[in-house]
């Protein structure tokens, strides 16, 4: 009943906020739990800003469910575009990201994700489905759904 499997999702927000503000928000990943209805939490492994190459653990719950993933930026483009790359026990998991283009009005923020969790016999995707709750063929619907909430916050975070 899932339907079929999509892989790679995204949802937009006119913010009224600069690139440069928005871009901040998201990419001070310590901040992620406040934005996201699955992130609870966010450990990165060095102080100061998050840039290129920096690696963070993410914290997430959905229901009952509990897991961590590890995290590493692979784009860090100032008030353009911020993305990071996810696994879990050495496995690729999914690529999430952020755009930042200017509009009139301020600016349109897309989230994005991709689904990573191609190989092996499919056995990955299945396993962390039974770790997150959550069925690899209804992944997308889950994280448009929550993307659409972290967008919502985030609007109102900078515009209140």
């Amino acid at each position: 009943m899932g339907g079929e499997r999509r892989w790679r999702v995204e949802e937009s927000v006119l913010v009224r906020a600069t690139p440069e503000r928005a871009y901040r928000a998201i990419s001070d990943v310590r901040r992620m739990g406040a934005f996201s209805p699955e992130c609870v939490g966010v450990w990165v492994r060095r102080r100061g800003p998050v840039t290129l190459g920096t690696r963070f653990t993410g914290f997430n719950r959905k229901g009952p469910w509990l897991w961590f993933t590890d995290c590493r930026v692979v784009r860090a483009d100032p008030a353009r575009d911020f993305a990071f790359r996810v696994t879990s026990f050495g496995l690729p998991i999914a690529l999430w990201g952020y755009r930042f283009t200017p509009e009139q009005d301020g600016t349109l923020v897309t989230e994005y994700w991709e689904d990573l969790r191609t190989g092996r016999k499919g056995r990955p995707a299945e396993l962390l489905g039974f770790f997150t709750g959550t069925r690899p063929e209804v992944r997308h619907r889950v994280n448009a759904e929550g993307m659409r909430a972290t967008l919502g916050r985030l609007k109102a975070e900078l515009e209140g």
